[in-house]
């Protein structure tokens, strides 16, 4: 598995190296260290492009990436239980008017309009 120090991370994620170390100051990232030295990895990389994302793209600070990296966590943990083999969540499209994506998957009733 390829590991970056941080200014070959910072490259690949188009930002300064101090970036990736505020991200780090609030939580955001944690890469591993051997020897005081922050190794990133190809998933530090994703989570990276990600939170750029969020505060390029979609115009979030860091407080608001945190609680959305948290959700997503969370979710994540949440929803690994519920969907069955063959059913992801990316498979159950949920159009307002039918049952969430939650209940259908435990098999529960309707949602009130």
């Amino acid at each position: 598995m390829p590991v970056y120090v941080i200014s070959i991370a910072a490259d690949l994620l188009g930002c300064h190296p101090r970036t990736l170390r505020i991200y780090e100051e609030h939580g955001l990232m944690s890469p591993s260290r051997r020897h005081r030295i922050r190794l990133y990895s190809e998933r530090d990389i994703q989570r990276g492009r990600l939170i750029r994302y969020l505060i390029e793209e979609r115009g979030l600070n860091l407080a608001g990436v945190r609680l959305v990296l948290e959700i997503q966590e969370r979710t994540h943990e949440e929803m690994t239980w519920v969907w069955s083999d063959d059913e992801s969540p990316d498979q159950v499209e949920d159009h307002g008017t039918s049952q969430s994506a939650a209940h259908r998957a435990r098999g529960k009733g309707e949602r009130s309009k």
